[in-house]
Parts: structure tokens; C-alpha cells; sequence
């Protein structure tokens, strides 16, 4: 599963809880960012399997060092001129809200009270999340296609050399390595650009977790089965062939895994500061109501659209409808 469904096929009784040992063998270990993305209404849902988190991957050869916040970025890349682009995901998508979440965090808030039932989207970092947006889009450094762009045509943008600076995943990394290897060269990464100069900034978790289903005639194979599925053993196989981040904390120590990843330590320190997607069971209709709602970025207003996403977001709980 994406870790978006747990709390959807939790609620909806399709995946059996993790009790006793298979809970504890599940949890050993792991990243606790990870393991939140397994757990729905403090029970262990399923076990995680692969992670994954964004990072600011930039051109060493054109900055000499990352920059600390978004608009130190902007007007950095504005210098630049053409070849200063920032790549970001701007297409009305999950992409999207993964990115609003991620600022909206870092600016220190949250789409949903803690136990995700009712609205936060707090009145100034909400404004201050969004106007990031409005400003990026508005700017000379945000790539002309952005109301459209996805990750995969960032990376693109990027291996190209048409851009400076690009939040993505990191399976940038080897694509630059084995598709634009000049580019590669100078290519450094570093954390995701804060919102302010007094507060780190928190990405959005991403991952993939392994459930056992609620109507298998085996389960004691099946809990079997995931455990192999999601063991050490086979997340290093998932990252020298796959490069898939690791959810065992203790493979980030490891020469082959260091290998793929020479940014591990950045990696897992990010992780460390992740923040959940809304664990709510309707988290789909959430995140279209988001993407509704500051779509496109160009037209944000950072002001008026606080009370247009809490009102969207309110109707997306209540299974209302989208407007």
C-alpha cells in the first residue's frame, strides 16, 4: 500500500491489526517516521517497507553553497538568469499537496487537529505557506510549465541543465548518474529549503507498507510473508537494485547502502524531522479539496485562500462534495 490507504483500509476493516510478535518483528528497528505511516488510531496497520522523502538537489557549479530558505533560493536562481530555474511539483495532483503540506509544516502548521477529524490550517503559517507558492510562481525562477509539472518532468528539466535547484525524491540521483552524467557531476543535495530563518523545515513522508488482508484464508502465512517481504535482507536488495531508502535505520550504516545513497546521513536526518500526510480515511478527498483549492499557484491568495481550504477541506471530511 502507499501509505496514503492505511487509514483508509483500516477503517474500512480490509487489513488485519498487528498484534503480539508480528507487531514487534514489524516495529524492530525502524525509522520511526516510517513506522507512524503504518500505525492508524495508535495500532500497528502494516509493516513498512520502503520510504522515501524529498531533498533540495542543486548545481554545484553554478552556486556556491544551497540555499537555507525558499526565497533565498528564488532570488538566488532570479541571479542566474535562464539557466536558473527551480523545478517544483505544480500540477493539480498528490504532488501538490506533498507540497503544500511540506511548507505548511515548515512554516508550522497542519492541515488537521491532532487525531485528524477536524480542520487546523492555522491562520499565519497557512497565509505563510501559500504565498511561498504565489511567490515562486510568480517569480523569473519558476519554470513556465509549473501548473503542469510532476515530479518525473523536474528531473527531466534538470538532467537537461536547464535548472539550478529542484525539490524531488532521490531517485534523482541514479537517473542523473545513468541519463545525464555531465550533470551528475555537479550535483549536490541538501536539506529541503525552510520557509523562515528560525524554523527547520518538515518534509512530507512518503513510502510504501505491507498489510495483510482482512479476508486471506492464511494470515498467519501472510504476516509470514510480509515480514520476509519487508526484512532487512530484502530492503538491501530493494536498495543496491532498486534504490529504494531503507525503513531498518541500521542499513543507512552500511558500505553498499552508503554507496547508493552517498547523501544516507542527510537522508535519514530528514526523515527524522518528517511529517505525516493527514492519517485520516479520507484522505483522498483531502488532498483533492487542497489541490482545488490552490490551483494554480499563480492565482494563490494567500489571504483569501486560508478560508477557501478550511471550508474545502471541512466539506472533504464530511464527504460534502468538492466545489
Amino acid at each position: 500500500m502507499d501509505v496514503i490507504w492505511v487509514p483508509e483500509f483500516a477503517a474500512a476493516g480490509w487489513i488485519l491489526p498487528w498484534r503480539g510478535d508480528n507487531a514487534r518483528r514489524a516495529s524492530a528497528g525502524r525509522l520511526q517516521s516510517p513506522l507512524a505511516t503504518a500505525r492508524f488510531r495508535d495500532t500497528l496497520r502494516a509493516v513498512p517497507l520502503t520510504t522515501n522523502i524529498q531533498l533540495l538537489w542543486y548545481r554545484t557549479d553554478r552556486v556556491q553553497h544551497p540555499p537555507g530558505t525558499w526565497e533565498e533560493m528564488i532570488r538566488m536562481a532570479q541571479a542566474l538568469g535562464d539557466s536558473g530555474t527551480i523545478e517544483a511539483q505544480g500540477r493539480r495532483y498528490e504532488g501538490l499537496t506533498v507540497f503544500f503540506t511540506s511548507l505548511l509544516a515548515s512554516a508550522g502548521g497542519r492541515i488537521l487537529q491532532p487525531g485528524d477529524t477536524t480542520v487546523a490550517l492555522p491562520e499565519g503559517p497557512t497565509r505563510r505557506a501559500l504565498g511561498v507558492m504565489q511567490r515562486l510562481a510568480t517569480s523569473s525562477a519558476s519554470d513556465p510549465t509549473l501548473s503542469t509539472s510532476t515530479e518525473d518532468q523536474g528531473r527531466l528539466a534538470f538532467e537537461s541543465g536547464r535548472a539550478t535547484f529542484m525539490v524531488n525524491y532521490t531517485y534523482v540521483w541514479p537517473s542523473a548518474r545513468a541519463d545525464a552524467p555531465n550533470v551528475a557531476h555537479n550535483m549536490g543535495w541538501a536539506p529541503w529549503p525552510a520557509v523562515s530563518t528560525d524554523r527547520p523545515s518538515h518534509v512530507t513522508i512518503g513510502g510504501i507498507d505491507v498489510g495483510v488482508g482482512a479476508f486471506t484464508r492464511h494470515p498467519k502465512l501472510a504476516f509470514q510473508a510480509a515480514l520476509c517481504l519487508a526484512s532487512t535482507r530484502s530492503q538491501r536488495l530493494d536498495v543496491t537494485r532498486g534504490g529504494l531508502p531503507p525503513t531498518d535505520s541500521a542499513l543507512y550504516d552500511e558500505p553498499d547502502v552508503r554507496k547508493v545513497f552517498p547523501f544516507g546521513d542527510l537522508l535519514r536526518k530528514t526523515l527524522a524531522g518528517a511529517v505525516q500526510r493527514a492519517r485520516t480515511p479520507f484522505y483522498t478527498d483531502v488532498s483533492l479539496a487542497v489541490t482545488r483549492a490552490i490551483h494554480p499557484l499563480s492565482e494563490i491568495d494567500s489571504i483569501g485562500d486560508v478560508a477557501r481550504l478550511r471550508t474545502a477541506v471541512t466539506r472533504a471530511l464530511h464527504s460534502r462534495g468538492l466545489r
